[in-house]
């Protein structure tokens, strides 16, 4: 067994070091909010002229989390100043201050629509986000991950985040036995989005040391649904009790916190070291009131959040 020691770090982090919500939001003044504005109404604009105010402030996000505790939640984004397209082109020029979009799908869609499109999971190949169902923790497929909150749902829908090295170090403490079983490579259903010729499912590790400092990618449904092909590798009582163990740990009240969108917010998250979650929720009867978010998947320029076939998003090929 490998000589494992706890993370020391600001990764590391439980709910009691954020007494409410004030500790982690960060509201956008007017000045802001107008280069936002601006950047969503002038389309063709030279990037390198946009947010000469909002530059200095996203250096400071990114340091955030890169070095602190992984996550950021902006609140004030203009979406009431904007329509549709030209929250898309704004959001998209703001995500490109920390990092390059990537592509969420097979047909390499930069900007994801997360919303209830009112389909049942009835097999992998129907993505949970496009359902109201709840979504236990995990990472999605990029250094950084972003959501835009345009509507919010009529009950329900919130997100929860833990800090993954704090999970890191608590299975260590518990069954520093299942901590190795995390670092063995598990298979991964592809949810029918494969390249033509690849096989249905992949293999990794959940855990992977990055840069000198342990990474954790999960999606523990993905890891599951994996064993519909009869040619995946066979999940252990070992595996399967590790995967049970991070999320027996993450959904502890002590280990994460808890977020309400509201319109206008924009949380922006550290893959490599936080861990997401979504509550269910009930939707408004009116289609045009439905919770809606907008997803963004970002590599970062200056730093891997993940190991390296994750950064890049789904290859279109």
């Amino acid at each position: 067994m490998a000589d494992r020691t706890p993370q020391v770090s600001d990764a590391v982090w439980t709910r009691p070091d954020f007494p409410d919500s004030s500790t982690w939001t960060v509201v956008l003044a007017e000045a802001e909010r107008a280069e936002i504005v601006d950047a969503g109404r002038t389309d063709g604009q030279d990037p390198s002229r946009l947010f000469p105010t909002l530059r200095s402030r996203c250096a400071e996000w990114a340091d955030t989390l890169v070095a602190g505790c992984g996550f950021v939640l902006l609140r004030g984004f203009p979406v009431d100043e904007l329509d549709a397209e030209q929250t898309e082109r704004a959001y998209l020029a703001l995500g490109a201050m920390l990092g390059t979009p990537v592509g969420q799908d097979r047909d390499g869609s930069a900007l994801t629509h997360i919303r209830d499109e009112r389909v049942t999971r009835t097999d992998p190949t129907v993505r949970l986000y496009r359902t109201r169902e709840r979504q236990d923790f995990h990472t999605d497929g990029s250094d950084l991950v972003s959501l835009l909150c345009l509507n919010q749902a009529q009950a329900g829908g919130e997100s929860l985040i833990a800090s993954s090295a704090a999970i890191y170090n608590e299975v260590l403490r518990r069954r520093p036995d299942l901590l190795e079983v995390l670092y063995s490579p598990m298979p991964w259903d592809r949810n029918g989005e494969e390249p033509p010729g690849q096989p249905p499912y992949f293999e990794l590790a959940p855990l992977n040391d990055v840069d000198g400092a342990p990474r954790l990618f999960y999606i523990s449904w993905y890891i599951r649904d994996s064993q519909r092909h009869p040619q995946a590798p066979r999940l252990t009582a070992e595996q399967l009790e590790a995967l049970e163990l991070v999320e027996t740990i993450a959904n502890e009240p002590r280990f994460h916190v808890e977020m309400v969108f509201e319109p206008g917010d924009v949380q922006i998250l550290h893959n490599g070291r936080i861990l997401h979650a979504r509550n269910a929720y009930r939707d408004h009867p009116d289609l045009d009131r439905r919770r809606h978010l907008l997803r963004l998947w970002l590599t970062a320029r200056d730093f891997r959040g993940v190991a390296e076939p994750l950064r890049t998003g789904i290859p279109t090929s």
